[in-house]
């Protein structure tokens, strides 16, 4: 076998490995999955996270369970894990953006995220999302300058009338320093399409949160459920596959699993194998 052969192979395995290490680091876990198991044992479940081959994560609010920083960010390490998205709640990101971006500098994430909008009750208005868009796009602006982005995860109140279009339209429409993170469950739960969203706004959703719904659960606007409606990727109501493949066509970079359920231990290994079944 000449030497040019030898070298197309040896690439050809290089390029084959190198594909596989990007694929399984598209999958990252949403932290607040095992808020029930940190406050128990933190290195352990760092070590279980390791074990089922996953390296990005994104936190949930939760801070560092009374370790320093220095030791947090050891056990990540230890562990072979990044923090590649902080969370943020919207009253710091309002009163104190910088200490936000403090905390995505801890970690050299390169998102931040909000997961709610403060509103009154099941109420949700234009005023709500009107304040929320001021917010964002000032705390955005700072952050872009440093180099990290913020994302805003909607959570199903935003799809209320809005002229023509909806509110969350709105907030898309006027998102100049910050971007989406798609909860498939959210966009989902509240009868909407979520393939039909990211072909809508192709450049707006930069992370996304896959969590599958139990069949025959009813949805509604106003972002609330019972956790134990989360099931295994691909055994509930949404269509994960035609998501996740609608996502990497986009390019989306970081998939999270979320798994809010009583039964996440368990049922994580099965959608990380559903998700690994989709790859072949």
């Amino acid at each position: 076998m000449n030497k040019s052969i030898l070298i197309l192979i040896a690439y050809a395995v290089i390029s084959q490995f190198a594909a596989s290490e990007v694929n399984a680091q598209e999958i990252g876990l949403q932290l607040y999955s095992l808020r029930n198991e940190f406050p128990k044992d933190v290195p352990g479940t760092f070590a279980k996270i390791k074990a089922w081959g996953i390296h990005n994560l994104e936190d949930g609010n939760d801070g560092t369970y009374g370790y320093t920083q220095e030791e947090y960010n050891a056990m990540l390490a230890e562990n072979e894990l990044k923090i590649v998205s902080v969370s943020a709640p919207f009253e710091e990101l309002r009163d104190s953006p910088e200490t936000v971006l403090t905390r995505a500098k801890n970690y050299n994430a390169e998102y931040i995220v909000c997961f709610w909008i403060p509103h009154d009750g099941n109420k949700f208005t234009l005023t709500d999302t009107q304040n929320a868009l001021a917010v964002f796009n000032k705390a955005g602006e700072l952050y872009e300058k440093e180099g990290v982005t913020l994302v805003y995860h909607p959570h199903g109140y935003e799809f209320r009338s809005y002229g023509d279009e909806l509110l969350i339209d709105h907030l898309i429409k006027n998102s100049k320093y910050f971007d989406f993170e798609m909860d498939v469950y959210w966009f989902a739960h509240p009868g909407e399409d979520p393939v039909a969203w990211l072909r809508k706004y192709p450049k707006e959703f930069k992370l996304m949160h896959l969590k599958d719904c139990q069949k025959g659960t009813k949805g509604n606007q106003n972002g609330q459920s019972d956790v134990e409606t989360n099931v295994v990727l691909g055994t509930g109501q949404i269509d994960i596959a035609g998501v996740v493949a609608e996502a990497k066509k986009m390019g989306i970079e970081y998939l999270f699993i979320e798994d809010e359920s009583s039964k996440v231990i368990d049922q994580t290994p099965k959608s990380l194998a559903f998700l690994k079944s989709l790859e072949e």
